[in-house]
């Protein structure tokens, strides 16, 4: 290997554990969404919202209380749909442990009744 060949840039240590970087995708995903839903607030100005925080002299505190409460709600919301998909298997053949709806067990029922 040649000395002057640079070591590779490794991941934050947080990073390489698996949940964490699902739980970093997710927020960064809500966050997304948080800021996609107060830039369209803001430019669909309903109840004249944007007037109502420009016109302040700390506007700027306003924005970032909405900002910050909208991240932190769909945030959480994208991390814990992201934590209950886990169990989800991607097949549905019916082996193993998974939910059944209850259509599927009435319609067993009547199978094995009928037989």
């Amino acid at each position: 290997m040649p000395e002057h060949q640079q070591p590779r840039p490794t991941r934050p240590a947080l990073l390489r554990i698996p949940l964490f970087r699902l739980l970093a995708i997710n927020l960064a995903i809500g966050a997304c969404a948080a800021a996609l839903l107060v830039g369209g607030l803001l430019w669909l100005n309903p109840g004249h919202l944007r007037e109502l925080i420009l016109a302040d002299r700390a506007g700027g505190i306003a924005l970032v209380v909405l900002l910050a409460s909208f991240l932190i709600t769909f945030g959480s919301a994208a991390m814990g749909s992201a934590i209950m998909a886990q169990g989800r298997k991607d097949d549905d053949s019916g082996r193993g442990g998974g939910h059944q709806s209850p259509l599927a067990v009435q319609e067993l029922a009547q199978r094995r009744r009928l037989r």
